[in-house]
């Protein structure tokens, strides 16, 4: 047993529990709401994806109380929760946190949202499951320095999920502790490259952590969980290390919620800075054309010096290749989710860029990790250069945050139809009145697929 981490999970049980509406502040039930909001446009975005279609057919999922958003039926809380996960992420487009080096939100969310369904909770005992699920993933993702070589999918995050649900369950602090624990003991092994591979067990880590959680908060419930300092020896011993204080700190004053991104590309965001500094330099008019383009050399921190391939062999890799979305982005001046598939992803004026973009790691820009995650963009062409420098990318909350104006013009966008980003907006505006969660299920209804992009092919393959 490690009392440590027994003793601060045990306090961060009794905050998970005791929490109350009223007490969040106003700035974080703000920021919940443009989180919920993107969860949930972007898991539709998600679900009208053909994979995520086959994903769902081959499942077979019965028929339950959990809405599958997007997706047109409503099924068991587990099939929603990992199929929910799954479309999530499918596209690199939810939101996350550079603090907690991952995705808080994505990891806990969709087991919170099928439970609440199936049992029909409040919209204040929703909201406020969803902002500790979104707090303790954080925190545990801050505490959690997982070995070099790992991906961030499936492993601290569950915790969030284990303690949003417990919230649901209506947990006591020692019980929510002893859900949380019991995640800790669920974390997936994942490997980086999985995703540079382009394989999508990556997304499943992302549904294993949501079914793991929800697992968890029942096991607690059944009083067969226990809070023994778990984590200490999974996230820390066998995955790298953790630190026990990280989990309580600044706990109730320091909301990890505030300090998240929203992804205006469809790629992995450690490619984002990138992609921004590209796409300002082309509606500039200052970029030369791509084929005039010697070379682009990307500087950036050690967390994103992996992403330097230069080839792909299908979407994922792609998005997890920043050769690719640097290209992309001169190209086509766009890195959307239409960029990654068919005739653009097998493009040839961006292969034959991508070929000419090289990455480096540069201490100067590590040295400012976990503030900022910057790149820095040199692009030589006929003897010139041009250089471009990003802090972090465009939407983190430190650098051109998003507002309520400018997500529902990004989701409009994605989602190829503002009705439809109305339409999950007022849904989420009606559950923060107080109206009752079971509003959100009528967003399982299929939505518009959206329209073809309007980008130029060449005439040649």
């Amino acid at each position: 047993m490690d009392s440590v981490t027994a003793a601060e999970v045990a306090v961060l049980g009794r905050w998970v529990s005791g929490l109350s509406w009223p007490d969040v502040p106003a700035a974080v039930r703000h920021r919940l709401r443009l989180v919920l909001t993107d969860v949930l446009a972007v898991t539709t975005i998600g679900a009208r994806d053909p994979e995520q279609q086959r994903l769902v057919e081959a499942w077979e999922p019965a028929v339950g109380p959990a809405p599958l958003f997007g997706a047109g039926m409503a099924t068991t809380v587990e099939a929603a929760s990992w199929l929910n996960a799954t479309a999530l992420v499918r596209l690199e487009l939810d939101e996350g946190n550079k603090f907690a080096k991952g995705h808080p939100a994505a990891h806990g969310f969709p087991a919170v949202l099928a439970l609440a369904a199936a049992r029909g909770v409040d919209a204040q005992t929703l909201l406020t499951a969803l902002v500790v699920a979104y707090e303790v993933g954080s925190r545990f993702g801050r505490a959690t320095s997982l070995r070099p070589g790992m991906h961030p999918h499936g492993s601290w995050g569950v915790a969030g999920a284990a303690a949003g649900c417990a919230r649901v369950l209506g947990l006591d602090g020692d019980a929510t502790a002893a859900a949380i624990d019991a995640a800790s003991g669920m974390a997936v092994a994942a490997h980086f490259t999985s995703a540079l591979d382009g394989n999508r067990v990556r997304d499943a880590w992302i549904g294993a952590s949501n079914l793991s959680g929800l697992n968890a908060a029942r096991m607690a419930s059944a009083g067969i969980a226990r809070n023994t300092g778990t984590a200490a020896h999974t996230l820390g011993a066998l995955l790298g290390r953790f630190d026990a204080t990280e989990t309580t700190a600044e706990l109730g004053t320091r909301w990890d919620i505030e300090l998240g991104y929203f992804k205006q590309h469809a790629a992995c965001s450690f490619t984002h800075p990138a992609a921004d500094a590209v796409l300002e330099l082309r509606e500039s008019g200052r970029l030369p054309a791509p084929d005039a383009i010697d070379r682009i050399t990307v500087e950036t921190h050690s967390l994103a010096v992996s992403l330097n391939r230069t080839t792909w062999t299908d979407r994922l890799s792609a998005m997890f290749s920043i050769p690719f979305v640097v290209a992309a982005a001169a190209v086509h001046g766009s890195v959307g989710p239409e960029v990654s598939e068919g005739a653009l992803l097998r493009d040839p004026r961006v292969r034959a860029l991508a070929e000419r973009v090289d990455v480096r790691g540069a201490a100067d820009l590590d040295a400012r990790l976990p503030d900022e995650r910057a790149m820095r963009v040199t692009v030589v062409s006929g003897g010139q250069e041009l250089v471009s420098e990003r802090p972090n990318p465009i939407g983190d909350s430190a650098f051109h945050p998003f507002g309520q104006k400018g997500l529902h013009a990004l989701l409009s966008r994605l989602l190829g139809s503002g009705e439809d980003a109305t339409k999950i907006a007022a849904a989420v505006d009606s559950v923060f009145s107080g109206g009752e969660p079971g509003e959100l299920a009528a967003l399982s209804t299929p939505m518009r697929n959206a329209p073809a992009p309007d980008l130029e092919l060449p005439t040649h393959t």
